[in-house]
């Protein structure tokens, strides 16, 4: 059998199958048909594509997005797109909204129309960037807090948006313009501009435009017929000018009617102005009690107890709370100065009570960021919906009470927040700050820049000018300020001396003032015999050479525990050191070893509250020295409080202090500040302070400040105040003052800042001069701006009443002559003034000289002087003058009026000296150096002692009528004869041949008095016999004008008192190139808005790319030097990169000084660089590194307060920083900044604060 071999067939094509595929529909479905064929589809075109194209989506991907290139190799992936060129697309501009509409004036009865007058259109698209007002809508939510450098700020209280009419009054009030020849033709910034020669048109009536004016550009078409139908009209069918057209009155001149038409015009356009004896600042009377206040108020909008009855409180407010309560009802703006812990927080309280109301916002300021945290706890635990705004922290941000400190709520207004659209009450607390010289410019401007619909809530201690104060707010917002001032204590003080050392002599304890107000000089006089009987102890057993006692840490042991021994016994703890250095302060706690003030629950209670607290830091950071000693302190009952402790333990004390835990608590005066912490008794270690600049004795107002800690309301009958008397007893007459003397008055420290005036110039309707005007150091000068207009338009009704005189023929140089003997006069005041100034003037003014005496007393009397004082700083010239027997019986009514003289040129060139009319008499006066109007070359050989005696004597009743000595008698007669040989004065020193005085303006006026003199003998007027009444008309019309010019002068903004230095620093601004010369805000100027200090030094670094190159961490080393408080060197051990860079930081700061030299600042080079302070680069270096906070303190020597403080001023500023590098299109700077201030946020320095958690 064959076997059969099997064929290997390779597989048929699916095209050679007898099967055919057919999609159905679009679901992916599929049939076989039993018919060969391709496959087929019952769609048209097939399936629709699920995925784009590969070749679209890889040019989407890797060629046309630059993220997703990888950041090396990219030479394969480049690609090319032309740009389509469009020239006329940069020409293109959205056109500005219409402001404005013309408006028809028809007449009243027939309704021809009379001309068209320009109406302001309201809402024409505003916005942040355009308007300051409050009808522009809100900007986008994500800056609806802080707002935005470029936007506008918000309208100031007080000064009204402005109108087109107001515009055009004021125009007409106050420029006089030439409108043939002062108009400018060309624009800023163009080279051609536009002709206004004058056309012949019949003006229009005054406020309304022209029509055939306005379209006089544009061809209409059909100008002849028109002009044709013009002339065929009758002359019946003219239009008038006016629909209140009144027949034209004579008048003398065509000047005379349009001044009268002008005035008329301003006077309808004008609106209502306040009386100008209004009265801004109302006192409140609080000796009265409120009786019908639950009344007026039966449900209050704070309630402090929700178990108590509506009608009634929790407890009975004062007089003054309730005072202020009704204000705040009304709406009113409130000033209270009450004394240390009277309760003025309750005023603050019922305002945020009454915006939750309202339903409305509340922004509570504080002068520093501690107590800031304090009051968001307090408010927080009452109210709930409270907020808290800071450098670094933000919680809260929408509650309708924000609190914050000042200099946030000025960047606020500056940056046009929309949270001030819903504010209802802005309430400063500790406004006395404002004396502040470094910060108290803040709350001016802040006060200045609060919009109209804000009313403000002002708490202060007691100051003595709080009526001044509050009139100057008034005036700046238009509205009346309501003060309410109390000097009741709520807990009186008694004010002691302590002279003791030991415990043999703890009972030392002398009342000096007691709690109704009454100074014992008993007591004080007992405190220095006990100190003089220890003294004589003392040197009778140590020699009495020995020295005194000096305060050593042992004395002070000594001191610290015979006093805390007797207030133990008396029940007077917790007491409050005041102590004014931060090193006294923690040697005084150590040398405490052996005193333990709290019982075992005590603490055990202190132990669980520090593990707490300090729960949160870091293993390393809990062992810190600090940290150490202060819990071993707080374990036995004491405290250290200063700016160099860390933040966190500081709160740690306060908040153990308030539960009465620390007994003792040694702290320096910024623990008085606003914090209600009351204690049981406050000591003073001493009364003398360093104040930066030298040692003085506390101020009246610093020493009520840190006593008023003293007394707890509703605990202590009265507080105690102790002053420490360690060395001496300090005078009587110190303590006196100190104790009972007047607070300090609320001073102006306005000063123009560089963010200031570029905030201001960005905007268009702000000026810095109206800045300026508002100012509180302005205010006595402008107070009086209502009474200076009303004086100057009586002035012009007068001016315009007077006579012309006539200056024509023989007069033609009377007003010349005028001029002449004026400027010859200033001239010669001018010399005299140098001549008193002067080392040889001086000289020249000793006993024996003659002068000639101008005074109000005495007109060119001679004199000879007698005495002259030792003090050099204030010569006082006792001097015989010669003078008229006095009349006793004729009075100044009995004279009448004095008729005025009429200048000859021997009067002008000469002095005229007085000539006694009748008997000649004599006085001794006590002459200043400016009335002294000349000096003779004579000088008489007198005895002054023996004749100053002589007149002492017979000024008395008993010898009045005793004869002159003969010392005086020649003295009198020989000034006489002098006087009668030279009417028109004696020869006097030349200044520069006699004097020896060099100076140009000496020189020169001089050689004008000569000129001026020859002018005046010259002059013809004098000839003339109508000379005397020309002159006086003549007189009388120049002093009004120059009256009035003077008056102009104190309207105007050339009085301002900063004006040249606002000059100057704008030139400063121009020369760095800030701003052009229009005065427009450029690029860099916009950078430097958004900077919150050293503005100029900052941009000019980021301008320059000195921070673009460095690493995050050595920039923020390097900003540290603008932020540092403490001087020191930076150490030789930094590396090269940063010495260069604080060595570049330095030259740009120096340059910049150099252009404010250059511009006539008065601040020099030096001083300018010398702010910089370097001594904490290398521990912000190492910090930003990642260093822990417990070996940065043996890199500097600088206390671990101020290390923090400064790191997290710094962190602020690399925010700051980092805004402005995304404004200037800087994204890599901008993220370094965001680095630098992420690496210094962290562990202690940044730890919360326990007043939020």
């Amino acid at each position: 059998m064959m076997e059969t071999e099997r064929l290997v067939l390779p597989p048929p094509d699916p095209l050679n199958l007898p099967l055919r595929a057919l999609e159905v529909g679009c679901t992916g479905r599929w049939e076989l048909l039993s018919e060969p064929g391709a496959a087929e589809s019952t769609l048209p075109h097939g399936l629709p594509p699920c995925a784009p194209d590969l070749q679209q989506e890889a040019e989407q991907l890797f060629l046309s997005s630059p993220a997703w290139l990888p950041l090396h190799g990219v030479e394969h992936s480049a690609r090319k797109w032309q740009r389509k060129r469009d020239p006329w697309s940069l020409l293109a501009a959205v056109g500005a909204p219409v402001p404005s509409d013309l408006q028809a004036q028809r007449h009243p009865t027939t309704g021809q129309i009379l001309g068209y007058k320009e109406v302001l259109l309201e809402n024409t698209n505003l916005s942040a960037t355009t308007s300051l007002s409050l009808r522009r809508p809100p900007g986008p939510a994500s800056q609806s807090l802080w707002g935005n450098p470029t936007q506008y700020p918000f309208w100031p209280g007080g000064m009204d948006e402005p109108t087109l009419t107001d515009l055009s009054t004021r125009e007409e009030a106050e420029e006089e313009i030439d409108f043939e020849k002062d108009l400018l033709t060309v624009p800023p910034g163009f080279k051609k501009g536009v002709d206004f020669a004058p056309k012949d048109h019949q003006a229009p009536a005054p406020g309304l435009l022209s029509l055939s004016r306005l379209l006089e550009p544009l061809d209409l078409g059909g100008g002849d017929e028109d002009e044709s139908e013009a002339a065929g009209a009758p002359p019946g069918d003219t239009v008038p000018a006016s629909p209140c057209s009144t027949p034209l009155g004579r008048a003398s001149s065509l000047e005379d009617l349009v001044l009268k038409e002008a005035s008329s015009t301003v006077s309808l356009l004008e609106p209502p102005k306040p009386a100008a004896q209004e009265q801004w600042a109302v006192p409140v009377d609080v000796t009265s009690p409120v009786g019908d206040f639950y009344r007026l108020i039966p449900q209050p909008a704070f309630q402090p107890c929700p178990f108590v009855s509506l009608a009634q409180w929790s407890f009975e407010p004062d007089v003054f709370q309730k005072q202020a309560i009704l204000h705040l009802e009304q709406h009113d703006s409130v000033f209270v100065a009450a004394h240390t812990s009277a309760g003025k927080t309750v005023v603050a309280e019922y305002a945020i009570a009454l915006a939750q109301k309202h339903m409305t916002r509340t922004i509570y300021t504080s002068p520093i960021k501690a107590l800031s945290n304090q009051k968001f706890r307090d408010f927080r635990n009452t109210f709930g919906d409270v907020g808290l705004l800071t450098g670094d922290v933000q919680l809260h941000p929408e509650a309708s009470c924000l609190i914050m400190t000042t200099e946030i709520l000025r960047s606020m207004l500056y940056s046009g927040s929309d949270v001030i659209r819903d504010l209802e009450w802005v309430i400063f607390d500790e406004v006395h700050y404002i004396n502040d010289a470094e910060r108290g410019v803040v709350w001016e401007e802040v006060l200045i820049m609060l919009p109209d619909h804000v009313s403000i809530i002002l708490l202060s201690a007691t100051v003595p000018n709080a009526l001044e104060f509050a009139d100057w707010i008034g005036r700046l917002k238009r509205r009346q300020i309501y003060v309410i001032s109390t000097v009741a204590r709520p807990v009186p003080l008694e004010h002691y001396l302590f002279t003791g050392n030991s415990p043999k002599t703890q009972g030392e304890l002398f009342l000096l003032l007691d709690s109704r107000g009454a100074f014992h000089t008993k007591g004080y006089y007992a405190a220095v015999e006990a100190k003089k009987e220890r003294m004589s102890k003392h040197a009778q057993t140590f020699g009495a050479k020995q020295p005194t006692h000096q305060g050593g840490p042992a004395q002070d042991r000594g001191v610290y525990l015979s006093l805390l021994a007797s207030l133990r016994a008396r029940a007077q703890l917790p007491v409050v050191v005041f102590t004014f250095s931060r090193g006294r302060c923690d040697e005084q706690a150590s040398g405490l070893t052996s005193l333990d003030l709290t019982t075992s629950s005590e603490k055990s209670e202190v132990h669980l509250f520090l593990q707490r607290c300090l729960a949160r830091l870091r293993g390393s950071d809990r062992q810190l020295p600090q940290v150490l000693h202060m819990s071993e302190l707080l374990r036995r009952g004491l405290g250290v409080h200063h700016s160099g402790i860390l933040p966190i333990l500081k709160e740690i004390v306060e908040m153990l202090f308030s539960r009465g835990l620390v007994k003792v608590l040694f702290a320096t005066e910024t623990f008085a500040m606003g914090v209600n912490m009351p204690a049981r008794t406050v000591v003073f270690d001493s009364m003398r302070k360093h104040d930066g600049s030298t040692f003085r004795d506390l101020l009246p107002g610093e020493y009520v400040q840190m006593a008023g800690r003293a007394g707890r309301r509703g605990l202590d009958p009265t507080g105690t105040v102790i002053l420490l008397c360690k060395g001496r007893v300090p005078e009587m007459a110190d303590l006196h003052r100190m104790m009972m003397g007047k607070p300090s008055q609320l001073q102006s420290q306005f000063r123009l800042t560089y963010t200031m005036i570029l905030n201001l110039l960005r905007v268009d309707a702000l000026r810095v001069e109206d800045m300026m005007k508002r100012s509180f150091s302005e205010f006595p000068s402008r107070k009086d701006s209502k009474a200076h207009e009303q004086a100057l338009a009586e002035l012009t009704k007068r001016l315009g009443a007077l006579e012309e005189p006539d200056v024509t023929g023989q007069l033609a140089d009377l007003p010349d002559y005028y001029s002449w003997g004026e400027e010859l006069t200033e001239t010669r005041n001018m010399i005299q003034w140098r001549i008193m100034e002067s080392v040889n003037g001086l000289k020249s003014l000793s006993t024996g000289r003659v002068v000639v005496v101008k005074n109000k007393e005495h007109h060119n009397a001679l004199g000879v002087i007698l005495q002259v004082s030792s003090n050099s700083t204030s010569r006082v010239f006792t001097t015989l003058v010669l003078c008229d027997k006095p009349v006793v019986s004729e009075s100044p009514r009995d004279k009448g009026p004095a008729t005025p003289d009429v200048p000859q040129p021997d009067d002008l060139v000469g002095f005229k000296l007085f000539l006694p009319e009748g008997p000649c008499e004599h006085t001794v006066a006590k002459l200043q150096p400016g009335d002294v109007a000349a000096i003779s070359t004579k000088v008489l050989r007198v005895n002054g002692e023996k004749i100053v005696e002589d007149f002492t004597k017979r000024q008395q009743p008993k010898f009045r009528k005793d004869p002159p000595l003969a010392a005086v008698t020649t003295a009198v007669q020989e000034l006489l004869r002098l006087a009668q040989a030279h009417p028109s004065g004696p020869p006097t020193l030349d200044p520069v041949n006699d004097l020896q005085l060099k100076d140009v303006s000496v020189v020169e006026g001089g050689l004008r008095a000569r000129k001026l003199e020859e002018l005046i003998r010259g002059a013809q007027c004098v000839h003339s016999p109508r000379f005397p009444a020309q002159y006086l008309k003549l007189r009388e019309r120049m002093q009004i004008q120059k009256e009035m010019e003077r008056l102009r002068f104190l309207l105007s903004d050339q009085s301002l008192l900063l004006l040249p230095e606002y000059h100057q620093r704008v030139e400063v601004l121009r020369t760095l190139g800030y701003v052009d010369e229009a005065g427009t805000v450029k690029l860099a100027g916009r950078v430097a808005c958004a900077m919150s200090s050293h503005e100029l030094l900052l941009t000019e670094l980021m301008f320059d790319n000195a921070l673009s190159t460095l690493r995050p961490e050595e920039i923020a080393a390097l900003l540290s030097g603008l932020v540092c408080q403490s001087p020191g060197d930076p150490g030789d051990q930094l590396p090269s990169t940063l010495k260069q860079g604080v060595e570049r930081v330095k030259a740009v700061a120096k340059r910049i000084g150099e252009v404010q030299v250059a511009c006539g600042l008065n601040q020099t080079v030096e001083e300018f660089v010398g702010e910089l302070n370097f001594g904490l680069v290398e521990v912000v270096y190492e910090w930003a590194r990642g260093m822990p906070f417990s070996e940065l303190a043996g890199l500097s020597g600088t206390p671990e307060g101020l290390v923090v403080r400064c790191i997290q001023r710094l962190a602020e500023m690399c925010r700051s920083l980092r805004g402005a590098a995304r404004l200037v299109g800087e994204p890599v700077l901008g993220a370094k900044m965001e680095t630098a201030a992420t690496l210094l946020r962290r562990d202690i320095v940044f730890a919360a604060s326990l007043y939020t958690q």
